[in-house]
Parts: structure tokens; sequence; C-alpha cells
């Protein structure tokens, strides 16, 4: 990546071994053509976008394309500015298998495809420094405003408005620079996630460390897998044994699975065909380097009568991400949370040629907007009546350490008051 490091549009995706053993990763590498919409009928002209190209398609899907697939608003503060959606038909696309390259690419210069390939094998990043300090993140709910919106979500589902919510919060750090390719080396590098993903789309930057699938398409077969139950690790491996047998035998993660399952059979029953959704995975337990998730898998047959972006329209924003019933959550998280989400919590993957798609979550992400010299950490957990708000607040920043501790080497120090 950082032979390209000039390249206004490029998407790295990462599987690190963990998704698909015969595609290591995928690079897409320059721009031919850019859609970038407003959310509106932006899903509509990515459809149209695709329809025409019938060609690699890379982007993302920003979570407040949910107003223009429901009857919803996005009022908050938006401090980024990334738009809605953005994709672009790559000039090159790289698929990195286990021991060749596979190249597609508009060049038609045998010798300028060898200059690109060398560029990638020779290079290397020097050692990771730590830079100078320039500034500490802030944020956006304090630990009390978060309790009392913690609270709040409570307090519906008593009502019984809403089962489940994902309640979010933000922090963040302006004045600042940082290097976006050094700090997903080293984001990567601590997380190793099935879903890691570098982009770049001009000045704004996704360096993402995501463990979760939103939803892949292959053929007529669709797959969505949402993450529901979180635990910290442990050094100790006979302590981080009992965290994860105490996790999936935990009934509030247990329950928060089985709801996010429903919701996401329920939107894939919208374009499957009869009869065909499935759940061949339910509490699957998976082990991360700074925590243990449980994730299920659920799957469909998509129906000849609608098409790729038809899926996404019926299963976007991911269920794990918004609560249940979906649109009563998304209204309340609207209400509550402080911040316009934007790409956290959206989606980042591609189209292939043939009508595959595949696509993450946007979380464990940092964003940051190199013209406003602006970075931030999202990050979320999962209301339910049985949730202590303190309890969640500090599931937060299990999820964001990482985050933090890549940002503290690139000079921007973490917030410090979340124990007061």
């Amino acid at each position: 990546m950082n032979f390209y490091k000039d390249l206004p549009y490029i998407v790295y995706l990462d599987s690190n071994d963990a998704v698909n053993k015969d595609r290591i990763a995928l690079a897409a590498i320059g721009a031919r053509e850019v859609l970038c919409c407003s959310t509106g009928t932006a899903l509509e002209q990515l459809a149209h976008f695709y329809k025409e190209k019938q060609d690699w398609l890379f982007g993302y899907l920003g979570y407040d394309l949910k107003n223009e697939i429901e009857p919803l608003t996005s009022n908050n503060r938006d401090l980024l500015g990334f738009e809605d959606l953005q994709f672009f038909v790559p000039e090159t696309v790289l698929e990195i298998l286990e021991d060749s390259i596979i190249v597609n690419t508009y060049e038609r210069e045998r010798h300028v495809v060898q200059e690109l390939l060398d560029g990638i094998l020779k290079c290397k990043l020097p050692a990771q420094q730590k830079l100078k300090p320039q500034g500490q993140l802030s944020a956006i709910d304090d630990r009390n405003t978060y309790l009392k919106k913690a609270n709040k979500f409570l307090n519906h589902i008593h009502r019984g408005d809403i089962y489940e919510a994902n309640f979010c919060t933000q922090f963040y750090a302006d004045g600042v620079r940082i290097d976006p390719i050094r700090a997903y080396t080293d984001l990567n590098a601590r997380s190793k996630p099935p879903f890691a993903a570098y982009a770049r789309f001009n000045q704004h930057f996704i360096i993402s460390a995501s463990p979760e699938r939103y939803l892949k398409k292959t053929g007529s077969k669709l797959l969505s897998q949402p993450i529901k139950g979180t635990a910290a690790r442990h050094k100790d491996i006979l302590q981080d044994e009992l965290l994860k047998e105490t996790l999936v035998n935990n009934q509030k993660e247990r329950s928060e699975n089985v709801m996010i399952v429903d919701l996401v059979r329920n939107d894939l029953s919208r374009v499957a065909t009869k009869g065909s959704v499935k759940v061949p995975e339910l509490f699957g337990l998976y082990t991360f380097p700074q925590v243990h998730h449980m994730i299920s898998s659920i799957t469909a047959q998509l129906a000849p009568t609608y098409n790729e972006v038809d899926a996404i329209k019926a299963t976007f924003p991911m269920g794990s991400m918004t609560g249940a019933p979906k649109i009563s959550a998304m209204k309340i998280i609207e209400e509550q949370e402080s911040f316009k989400r934007g790409v956290y919590s959206g989606a980042i993957g591609y189209f292939a040629p043939d009508g595959d798609f595949d696509f993450n979550v946007v979380i464990r992400t940092i964003l940051y907007n190199a013209i406003n010299n602006i970075v931030t950490v999202s990050v979320g957990s999962a209301i339910t009546s049985a949730a202590s708000p303190q309890k969640e607040f500090e599931e937060c920043f299990i999820k964001a350490r990482a985050l933090m501790e890549v940002l503290s080497n690139q000079g921007i120090e973490p917030y410090q008051n979340h124990l007061e």
C-alpha cells in the first residue's frame, strides 16, 4: 500500500487468512470512474452504475443510507464529512492468493504491470515509532452523559418500544495529523481481523479492523454473520478459557444474539426464495487478539426477481448495529446518540463483475479527514432489559482499546476520564 500512498483512490481488503483460504486479500488501485452520492437516491444510482459498468466496484455504504430505505432522518453532528456512498471502478484489481497474484487491469503495457507488482513486493515500511504528542481524544459523551442515555434506552425497553438497541458513542481529536498507512499496518498487526480494510477516497481515510461480516453473495447464496456477545481476553490461559465459557453461557448475551439473528432472518426473507433462510451456526465462539465474540451465521438464496442492490436494501444497516424492532430502534438511536454515524456501522467492500459481493460492518475503525485534520473512533454496545449501563460503558473501552493504542503511537493520547 505504501507504494500507492499518493493515489487518491485505493481500497485494500485483508482477510488475514481467516475468511477465504484461496484469496488472502484484494487491492483496488486507482479509479477510472467514481460514484459519489448523498442519501436520497444513492442506492438506485449504485444499482444503475453497477449494471452499466459490469465491472469491479469498491467502496462503502454509509449508515445514513437508512434514510432512503426507511422513513428516517439524520440530524446529529457530523465531524468528518464523508459522503453517504462512494464507489469506484478501479484501474487495477489485485487478487492476492496464497502463492500467486491475479492481476485485473486496464493497463495494457506489460512492463507497467510488472513495475506495479515489483513496487508492491519490494515495499517495506520502516519500524513503527511513537510520534510526539499532538493531542488527546475527547468524548462526545462523558461517563455521566453515557449512563443517562443508556438508562433512557432502558426506559424505552421497559415500556415495550424496543427489545434491544445498539447504543454508540464517539471519541475525536481535531487539529491532528496521522499517517493512515502506518495506522492501518499497526492496527491490523494488533487485531488480525477477518475483515480488515484500508481505504482512501481523496482526503477521507477508513482504517478498519472489523471482525464482522455484513453480507456476502456467492452466486445466489447470501450469508450474513452478526456479532452479539463480547468478552475481553485474559493473559492467563485458564482465565481466558473461563471467560470464553462464561460468554457462551451468558443468558443476556445469548438473548441479544438470538434477537439479532431473528432480525437478520426477517430482513433476508424479503428477498429470499421461500423457505431458503437458514441458521447453520448459532452462538459460534470466535477468538481475536483483544476479545472473544459470539457470532451466528444466517444464509438464504436470493430470489431470481431481485438483484444485488435489492439484497442490500432489504438488510441494511446490519441488525447488530441497530436493534429490534429495527425501525423503532433506529429512531430512538437518532434521538439519543450525539453524532452522525456516517461510515461507522455502515459497510465497506466490493462487487465483482459476476455479481458476487462481500461487505464488512464498519466497526473497530479509525476514520480520518485529512483536510480538516480530524480523527474519530466510534464504539457501541447492545442495550437490553438485562443491561448494566456501567458494564456497557466499560465494554466500549474494551472494543476501543486497540484503536486508541494505535492513535497513541501517532501522538494522539487516549481519552482518560472514563473511570471518573
